[in-house]
């Protein structure tokens, strides 16, 4: 284990000094030589096999001395963070400030690395806090609601000649050009008026057009080779149709679900209604938690990590140069961080584990969100390394699951609001066989959970890198 000390630059940053002594350093140097060894080729000795005189005649003690620095610089880092604790985010950089002496590898190996940590921070107390949420009435008209939407699925869609309104469906012919050229053509497009899915201003621009009817409207495309860039769209509506409903009746609800009559029927949805209002209360109440924390907390920001993440997304975009959308993405993601850092102290707090099976059924879901095959989803994780920041992920919501159980949640009519369906972290033992048949790919994939788990705290986000030099410069992370 190296020597290593910290030096705190910021509440967010700090440098490792760290000191490697020649013994230390002996087995990168070794392993150094074999591996010039195995790149050199010199006349009268295999691959391999070149003796080390050779390769310090024929390449230089100081090309050996930089690649046993550059290989074992990952490991020196390692073991300088596991010793101090440091809990690091993004990438380090290394400065190599005193190089072994190049004649017969003797000296220290002195390096700084500065880093992003977590920042501390005091977590306020919450249990036994009060948090306030609308309060939600299971009545007739919320069930006349959910009835409709029921009807809206068998409805049928019946063409009428009359100008298009909201809640229409229209049937569309689509030309975008830029500069006058075609870029892009759809034709027999279904679209609901009002639903805002297509194109930005494409309701306004249809709304009370008859069929055959045509315009044109400017709009910024959100797909494609030309994502981002706007376009003349020239819109055809080819036809207008209106859903009918059918009767609310016995006959429905014995077409519609498994009662024999529309009572039955309302009675169950009554149940689905109250369920949704305490799925709906337990979001609300979840968000109001978070954002009492944050008010109540001072969490420092690194402004590096914060900068090159708000670059990444803006860069994506293709909006480099727009300061108005740089100031709303960093701060997003300045909240961002703030809630991760937050409820990463809240999982801490609760002694909050992440189980495999949890970790499954949470792959499994979100793989279903991407429209991918679970298998798929966990290689295309392993291969970005995204893995650990996933188990985060389902930590810090159940973190604040666990967290609402301990807070008083009422109605703005003072009703105490049970959350005991939202908040339970209890595993349903029929969900989880399905979840673990669905997935005994990502199982196998996922075989040690806690060591991804152990990564997500203990891993360093990214592998320093080291260059000979004489001056004080800094070697950016690969």
């Amino acid at each position: 284990m190296v020597n290593s000390t910290v030096e705190k630059l910021t509440p967010t940053r700090v440098k490792l000094h760290i000191t490697v002594s020649p013994d230390e350093l002996k087995p990168s140097i070794a392993h150094a030589y074999e591996h010039i060894a195995q790149d050199v080729q010199i006349p009268g000795f295999r691959k391999g096999k070149v003796p080390a005189p050779i390769i310090d005649q024929r390449v230089g003690r100081t090309a050996v001395i930089e690649h046993a620095v550059s290989e074992g610089l990952d490991t020196f880092y390692r073991q300088a963070v596991e010793a101090n604790e440091l809990r690091v985010l993004g990438r380090p950089s290394a400065d190599v400030k005193e190089w072994p002496n190049e004649k017969d590898f003797s000296g220290d190996l002195l390096v700084e690395i500065e880093v992003d940590v977590r920042p501390d921070f005091e977590l306020p107390a919450f249990e036994g806090t009060t948090v306030e949420v609308d309060a939600i009435e299971v009545d007739e008209a919320a069930i006349d609601e959910e009835l409709d939407r029921l009807r809206a699925r068998f409805g049928t869609l019946v063409t009428v000649d009359r100008p298009a309104a909201t809640g229409d469906f229209v049937e569309l012919d689509l030309v975008a050009t830029i500069d006058g050229a075609e870029i892009d053509r759809a034709e027999g497009v279904s679209y609901e008026v009002g639903s805002g899915e297509l194109l930005e201003g494409i309701d306004e621009a249809i709304d009370s057009l008859t069929a055959d009817e045509e315009t044109t409207f400017r709009s910024t495309l959100i797909g494609g080779d030309h994502a981002g860039e706007e376009a003349e769209v020239a819109v055809v509506v080819k036809a207008v149709k209106e859903r009918e409903l059918p009767e609310a009746d016995d006959d429905f609800a014995q077409i519609a679900s498994e009662f024999d009559t529309l009572a039955e029927l309302r009675e169950s949805l009554s149940e689905r209604v109250a369920q949704q209002s305490t799925f709906t209360q337990g979001s609300a109440a979840r968000d109001k938690l978070i954002e009492q924390l944050l008010a109540q907390t001072d969490i420092p920001v690194p402004p590096a990590l914060i900068e090159d993440e708000v670059h990444t997304h803006l860069e994506g975009e293709g909006r480099l140069e727009d300061d108005v959308h740089r100031a709303e993405v960093t701060e997003a993601s300045e909240k961002q961080f703030r809630t991760q850092m937050l409820l990463d102290a809240v999982a801490e707090k609760l002694n909050v584990q992440v189980s495999q099976d949890e970790l499954t059924q949470y792959l499994v879901q979100s793989a279903a969100q991407y429209g991918m095959a679970p298998q798929d989803f966990i290689e295309a994780l392993q291969q970005n390394n995204q893995l650990p920041s996933l188990v985060g992920e389902v930590a810090r919501s159940k973190a604040v699951a666990v967290a609402l159980g301990q807070v008083v949640v009422v109605d703005t009519n003072g009703k105490l609001v049970d959350l005991t369906g939202f908040v339970s972290t209890d595993d349903d033992e029929t969900a989880e066989e399905e979840v673990l048949d669905e997935a005994q790919d990502i199982a196998d994939a996922a075989a040690d959970a806690d060591a991804v788990i152990e990564a997500e705290e203990a891993e360093p986000a990214a592998k320093p890198a080291a260059k000979r030099k004489s001056t004080k410069k800094t070697a950016d992370a690969e």
